[in-house]
């Protein structure tokens, strides 16, 4: 090859070359152009884009949230499609936003996920007073009321969570973006929980886990979805509160009393999966034995007595004491401990008669005091005889009282 030949076909490449490049880019202000991410720093990421220089996108112009690194918005060699916000030739300085092209796709996108209320996950970015943050292509903001379907007293461990949120609110013109991750746990909690009731059935035994204690009951979840414990039907023995035998986080077996789908009610009982007391106390008291009890309610007729867990027995009025009773509010009280003797023990029929008098000595009788005798009446003539002489000693006493007082009227 000639010499003139290799110059001719040298100038024809730059020639080329030339108009590659100046085909390839040409670039200004509010251009949407696309790039590949090739170095990554704290502050911001380097895209290369067919430019006679590469390009910058600072921190600020990743993402519509606060980040602390670029590294958690790009990727080395992702693809990404940007907007140029300034070019300065003579420093070889191009500043791009990939945040700006997320935002003109997201409100789009945004709004049509409101209308239609699909729920879609989000990553938080960030833990702010009053919420959470995510980067929804423009800054979505979650209230902390919106957040669980329980109370949340700390965020903190939330930073880098995936939650799945809804649409609440929109205002493009505000830039404002409210989500709730609230309605889609409501929204599932509630389809799960129509699924279990109608596999529920009355009398199915089930283990739970007691969620939360009230003056009333006890709310135990038993596989996605809470049951109500009424008071009444934690034990066999009396509960005055809940949290007087339970404790939340407790493992408990109970079981379904009734299903209510339309009301969204769920009836269980601890007491009814656990043997009844009269189960217990079967082999446990015989006619003639001496137990201990305590005064549980007083009546006009008598007062009953528990002598196990959830066992009862009247004691009849007529047998309190030797001593007559007018009613059994002035010798017992609620609370009161008392012996009492077993007069008839009846489990079948959950029935027990008791005795407290028979747990006592009999006080002795005290003797009949003898009647005295009545004179005899005197004969009429000695009667009269008796009014005669007493008369003269009547008379007799007067004169001799009176004396010569009573001479001087004569």
């Amino acid at each position: 090859m000639s010499e003139e030949t290799k110059i001719e076909e040298t100038a024809a490449a730059e020639t080329i070359s030339q108009d590659a490049l100046d085909n390839i880019v040409s670039l200004k202000k509010g251009d949407t152009v696309k790039g590949t991410i090739v170095k990554i720093e704290d502050n911001q990421a380097t895209v290369s884009l067919g430019y006679k220089y590469d390009g910058v996108i600072p921190l600020r112009e990743l993402s519509s949230v606060q980040l602390d690194n670029a590294s958690t918005a790009v990727q080395l060699g992702q693809e990404v499609e940007l907007k140029v916000v300034s070019i300065d030739d003579e420093k070889e300085k191009l500043v791009l936003s990939k945040r700006a092209i997320d935002g003109e796709k997201a409100w789009e996108e945004l709004q049509s996920k409101f209308e239609s209320g699909e729920a879609f996950e989000v990553v938080v970015a960030d833990v702010v007073k009053g919420g959470l943050v995510a980067d929804v292509g423009v800054r979505g903001f979650i209230p902390a009321s919106m957040v669980e379907r329980h109370f949340v007293e700390d965020f903190s461990d939330y930073k880098g969570r995936t939650l799945r949120v809804k649409v609440k609110e929109i205002d493009r013109e505000n830039n404002k973006v409210i989500l709730s991750a609230k309605e889609v746990l409501e929204a599932e909690f509630e389809a799960n929980k129509q699924k279990i009731m109608a596999s529920l059935e009355p009398g199915q035994e089930l283990d739970g886990t007691v969620q939360r204690l009230t003056p009333f009951g006890a709310f135990v979840d038993i596989g996605g979805i809470d049951g109500l414990v009424h008071v009444s039907e934690i034990s066999w023995s009396h509960v005055a509160h809940p949290k007087d035998a339970v404790s939340e986080g407790q493992s408990v077996r109970v079981k379904v009393l009734k299903v209510d789908p339309s009301a969204g009610k769920i009836s269980l009982s601890m007491k009814a999966a656990q043997p009844g007391p009269w189960d217990l106390a079967t082999n446990s008291f015989n006619t003639g034995d001496i137990v201990t009890g305590t005064v549980r309610r007083i009546v006009d007729f008598g007062a009953f007595i528990e002598i196990a867990p959830g066992v009862e027995g009247l004691v009849h009025i007529s047998q309190i004491a030797h001593r007559h009773v007018a009613t059994p509010f002035e010798v017992l009280k609620e609370g009161q401990e008392v012996k009492a003797k077993v007069l008839d023990f009846n489990p079948a029929q959950k029935r027990v008669s008791l005795s407290i008098k028979e747990t006592e000595e009999a006080p002795e009788q005290a003797p009949r005091a003898e009647r005295s005798e009545r004179p005899a009446r005197a004969p009429k003539e000695d009667h009269s005889a008796a009014i005669a002489a007493n008369n003269q000693s009547l008379s007799f006493t007067l004169g001799e009282r009176f004396g010569d007082k009573l001479s001087k009227f004569k």
